[in-house]
């Protein structure tokens, strides 16, 4: 395949990554407060319907990668998964006068339903598409990078559609859809179906212990686990070391900008480096360099902003090797494989996405409140504590993930191609 085409195929699935982004800040920013305010919802019964449908989200991300290998190709899953996307999002975004829990709780079903169907067959089917180890590092960086460009459309649009938060949201919801129906005519018609080797013939069980009795998905996931935590925990608490240790929660958005962008640019460069060093090795070189950027945060104080920003960047360039890199290894591990269990890994993958978060969350925010902080707090104390989680667990975290990468990139690079 010439450059030209492995370019435009590229394009094509990588802009899918767009609205899939799009779509999933909304629900975990905006929504908790939209149905407390609008439709008031207690936040009791909102959180505890955020947390089944995410505890239920999660569960089952393993089955729909299982069943995602025996029915229907890769294109026509996300076709059907689309349009529950179009109609959750919009619903959830602009809700009818009386909206209540059931419409929150059915609609939050059908959109994590529709996401999870989406994003493991969008990632099963870039396994499935690169003809080789750079193909397949090119189609992962371009859907990571789009989707960091979802993120920031999706962040940017409420407050740029209208001044009122709900109208905001709601004109959000309509351009959602917009943009979604666009990419869909971009990138699903007529493009290749990719190698998808035979699903084998067991149960949903075998087929998922199979994918993780692998021993070069097991280390990988092992990894991939470890290292999303250490990512997750300052992304639970940046917006409070934003606001109570820089001092600057007016700067915030342009922190998570800088962060975000930097992110994209740099993708080019991991895939660069990953050419050139191989896979885990570039996966290590970004590691280190979050590790300095964790131990510099750990120094900032009051109205350090350049720093700060300087840090956001710098964060942002390790982000888009852990974007790119583990996904794209994995890919790799798929590759020439005889047995089609590319969704079962997805979807292990999908489930330990989503349990990092909440691992990130559960372990971040009740050691700040055990540590003696809280928000708007400005004793030493409690900024020493918020500094610590913010930047030295993480440090701790990343460190230990190094260290397993190190110990079984021997076993990654051996059974990848």
């Amino acid at each position: 395949m010439s450059t030209a085409s492995v370019r435009l195929l590229s394009l094509r699935y990588g802009l899918l990554g767009l609205p899939l982004a799009f779509a999933a800040l909304p629900i975990y920013v905006h929504v908790p407060k939209l149905y407390a305010d609008q439709a008031g919802l207690s936040l009791a019964l909102v959180g505890t319907i955020l947390l089944l449908t995410r505890v239920v989200d999660a569960l089952s991300d393993p089955l729909i990668g299982w069943a995602s290998d025996r029915f229907l190709s890769r294109r026509r899953l996300i076709a059907l998964a689309l349009p529950l996307l179009a109609v959750g999002v919009g619903g959830l975004l602009a809700p009818p006068a009386g909206a209540g829990g059931l419409w929150l709780a059915g609609l939050l079903v059908m959109v994590t339903f529709g996401y999870s169907l989406a994003s493991i067959n969008h990632g099963a089917w870039g396994a499935e598409l690169g003809e080789g180890s750079d193909m397949r590092t090119r189609l992962v960086a371009a859907r990571e990078g789009f989707g960091l460009f979802g993120v920031l459309l999706a962040a940017a649009l409420p407050g740029l559609l209208a001044q009122g938060t709900e109208a905001g949201l709601a004109r959000t919801g309509t351009v959602f859809i917009v943009v979604l129906a666009v990419v869909a005519l971009v990138s699903l018609p007529g493009m290749p179906a990719g190698q998808r080797p035979a699903a084998p013939l067991e149960s949903p069980w075998a087929a998922l212990r199979g994918a993780l009795q692998d021993r070069a998905f097991a280390a990988l996931l092992g990894v991939f686990a470890l290292n999303g935590i250490a990512a997750a925990v300052p992304a639970s608490t940046v917006l409070f070391f934003v606001a109570d240790v820089v001092r600057r929660e007016d700067l915030s958005g342009l922190f998570l900008a800088l962060y975000f962008l930097a992110g994209a640019a740099g993708l080019p460069v991991w895939v660069s480096l990953a050419r050139r060093v191989g896979k885990p090795r570039a996966w290590l070189i970004g590691m280190g360099l979050a590790m300095a950027v964790f131990a510099w945060a750990a120094l900032i104080g009051p109205d350090d902003t350049l720093a700060f920003g300087a840090i956001c960047v710098l964060s942002g360039l390790a982000l888009g090797a852990d974007l790119a890199l583990p996904p794209a290894l994995l890919a790799d591990q798929l590759a020439g494989r005889p047995e089609g269990r590319a969704g079962a890994c997805f979807g292990w993958w999908a489930f330990v996405t989503k349990a990092n978060l909440a691992l990130a969350a559960g372990l971040a925010l009740p050691l700040l409140g055990w540590l003696g902080y809280e928000p708007g707090a400005r004793e030493e104390g409690a900024v020493a504590a918020l500094s610590a989680v913010y930047a030295v667990l993480p440090l701790v975290l990343k460190s230990m993930a190094a260290v397993a990468l190190w110990r079984w990139r021997r076993i990654m690079e051996g059974e990848t191609q």
